[in-house]
């Protein structure tokens, strides 16, 4: 079965277009790797992907060839997503000002260097 119908019958992603959309972007992973929309998937495999801002880890069950319903879609695949962040560590991530523009380039060092994403 192909890896686009697949993502989208289990209701990973929620039009077969976006579905075969993500593969090419690369959102879209089969055991680690980047994979085209015509990809085989078969159960064992271990699906990786990338869509509304979060990442979803889901080994293959059972394939499907039509979009099903949610019930029946999450007996299709075991989720390993981890869980969420809690929403008090969210809260306590520093937030810029709406409206305060662009950073300047000694503010983008400092957001840098508190993200850990230090260059020096």
């Amino acid at each position: 079965m192909r890896i686009d119908v697949w993502v989208w019958a289990v209701r990973l992603i929620k039009t077969r277009s976006a579905a075969g959309a993500a593969c090419r972007a690369g959102h879209v992973k089969l055991n680690g790797a980047s994979v085209k929309p015509a990809q085989q998937v078969v159960p064992g495999d271990r699906v990786r992907v990338w869509a509304n801002h979060r990442e979803v880890d889901v080994e293959v069950t059972a394939t499907v060839r039509t979009r099903v319903s949610a019930a029946v879609a999450r007996t299709c695949y075991h989720d390993h997503t981890p869980p969420p962040a809690p929403k008090e560590v969210l809260a306590t991530l520093p937030v810029r000002e709406r409206g305060s523009g662009r950073p300047t380039k000694k503010e983008r060092r400092q957001l840098d260097r508190l993200r850990g994403r230090s260059s020096s």
